[in-house]
């Protein structure tokens, strides 16, 4: 086995010899690309896959966290940005729940996990700062959930509890944001965080947080709508909102008639912030209703009659004598009343009114527009062509009749003016100009870079191709005869057309040989190098 080797190794070496300087360089080169490749392949393998363990530490945690690593003798990695640290996928999960039964990293403040633990005997006031702190970490770890915010702190103030409330003393939050990359915090995104604060604790007001960000900028304002300055505030956007709203509105119909850009509309508007309780009682004289209706009816009537004289006995009863005096009777008196009373109550119509005029009313709307005037011709032949007066009273009734301008009413004294003006579009011209050189520059660059590598690639190809056609052909002389190479028993059934001298063999028939009829070749091979190397004497 040892002599096969050696002899191997002798004819190895004998072709080494025999090759040229340009194909040894080619096995070497071939050699080292296969070795470093085998060798990457190897490292890649072999590596181990690391994945986050945590992320978003400040400085203190991250080092907390690294000092567990060391202690339990885990390799990690630290992220460029710092506050990500990595360690091996396989040993994630474990590390992570053993630093949570250490406590690393403690994370953005406590939650309500601090109530996870019983604990019996503590007073009221440390309950209720527990429940505050509570309170504060949650809060804290929601609003870190922005996009825009890397870190939050929330501060919450909360009267005291005692038997006589103090309405003067409110509840009252401050929160603190520390921003991505040195991003501004949207208002809408500042609201947010005010009501999400102001629903969470009890007694909250939004207008009683605040908000700060980590450059020392106050980001909310003062919107307490008994204040002037919130009221101030707040009327203010409101007739800004307003305004823009118009301004779009009206853009947005010219922008249709005459072309993205070609008109700029500006509008002024007066709100009536005034809150008005109007009560009104009118009194009608002629329109007179009858309330009651009293009628009394009375009649009476009095009879009264004549006394009868005489002396009394029986011829003055029997009244036998009528010529006596005494039995003269006097005259009855008879007399009737009747009366009848009336008495009617009327009431006049009255008509009651209780109107309450709400803020918001528009006092007066006053628009400028600019319409930007036609051009005829390009270059240095563009000349302005006047619109006629007839187009532009159409385009000022659209404005008008878009904003809703009552132009007829001399209490509000609406105005819209309507201007034709050319408008100075050299630096929009030049910036377009400069934008359309940079994309043709782009484009061709692509381009380039495009065609570029295969051509690269093809140049290479072919000055390889032009340095393996002028190599030399390297021959190596075998100097045995044919005859031999075939056992010494005539022609080589595989070399009929060879001649039966020696020859010079080139490389390319070497390897069809080889290929063809390997045994042969190596008894030729053997023979040759015995010959070319004779034994030492």
């Amino acid at each position: 086995m040892n002599e096969n080797v050696k002899q191997l190794s002798a004819q190895l070496g004998g072709i080494w010899q025999h090759l040229g300087l340009n194909q040894r360089i080619s096995i070497i080169m071939g050699a080292g690309v296969v070795l470093a490749g085998l060798l990457a392949l190897a490292l890649w393998s072999s590596r181990a896959d690391y994945a986050l363990l945590y992320g978003k530490l400040d400085d203190t945690e991250a080092a907390r966290v690294i000092a567990a690593l060391e202690e339990a003798k885990v390799p990690y990695k630290i992220s460029r940005a710092g506050g990500a640290i990595h360690v091996p996928a396989d040993k994630v999960h474990s590390m992570r729940m053993q630093l949570a039964t250490r406590g690393i990293p403690r994370g953005d403040g406590v939650g309500f996990e601090i109530f996870d633990k019983a604990n019996f005997g503590i007073s009221d006031f440390v309950q209720r700062a527990n429940y505050l702190r509570a309170i504060q970490g949650e809060l804290a770890r929601t609003i870190s959930q922005i996009d825009e915010v890397d870190a939050a702190r929330v501060m919450i103030v909360l009267p005291e509890n005692r038997l006589l409330a103090d309405k003067q003393k409110q509840s009252t939050a401050s929160v603190f944001v520390r921003m991505k990359g040195g991003s501004q915090l949207p208002p809408s995104s500042v609201n947010a965080i005010r009501f999400l604060v102001a629903n969470s604790v009890e007694g909250l007001q939004a207008s009683h947080v605040s908000v700060v960000d980590n450059q020392g900028n106050v980001l909310s304002e003062n919107s307490d709508s008994d204040s002037i300055a919130g009221l101030s505030s707040t009327q203010l956007a409101m007739r800004r909102n307003l305004e823009q709203y118009l301004s779009k509105k009206a853009e947005g119909m010219l922008e249709k008639v005459l072309g993205p850009g070609q008109a700029v509309v500006r509008v002024a508007a007066e709100i009536n912030f005034d809150t008005i309780t109007r009560i009104e009682e009118k009194f009608d004289p002629d329109g007179q209703v009858p309330r009651t209706t009293t009628a009394t009816d009375e009649n009476t009537e009095t009879t009264t009659g004549g006394a009868n004289g005489g002396v009394p006995g029986v011829a003055t009863n029997a009244g036998t004598d009528t010529n006596s005096t005494a039995a003269t009777a006097s005259p009855l008196n008879s007399s009737h009343t009747k009366k009848k009373v009336t008495n009617t109550d009327y009431e006049i119509n009255k008509i009651s009114s209780n109107t309450l005029q709400a803020a918001g009313g528009l006092k007066r709307v006053t628009a400028a527009v600019f319409v930007a005037a036609k051009f005829d011709g390009t270059g240095t032949d563009r000349k302005v062509v006047p619109r006629e007066k007839e187009e532009l009273d159409k385009l000022r009734r659209i404005v008008v009749s878009a904003l809703g301008v009552q132009t007829g009413d001399p209490a509000r004294k609406d105005e819209v003016t309507l201007e034709e003006m050319p408008f100075n579009d050299q630096f929009a011209t030049e910036v377009t100009q400069q934008l359309v050189q940079d994309e043709q520059k782009q484009y061709w660059w692509n381009l380039a870079r495009n065609a570029g590598y295969p051509l690269l690639a093809l140049v290479v190809l072919f000055l390889f191709w032009r340095a393996f056609r002028r190599t030399p052909v390297e021959t190596i002389p075998i100097g045995v005869p044919v005859g031999q190479m075939a056992g010494g028993n005539g022609r080589n059934p595989l070399l009929w057309d060879q001649p039966a001298e020696p020859a010079a063999v080139t490389v390319e028939v070497l390897n069809q040989l080889v290929r063809e009829n390997p045994d042969n070749m190596t008894q030729a091979l053997r023979t040759w190098l015995a010959r070319n190397n004779p034994p030492p004497k």
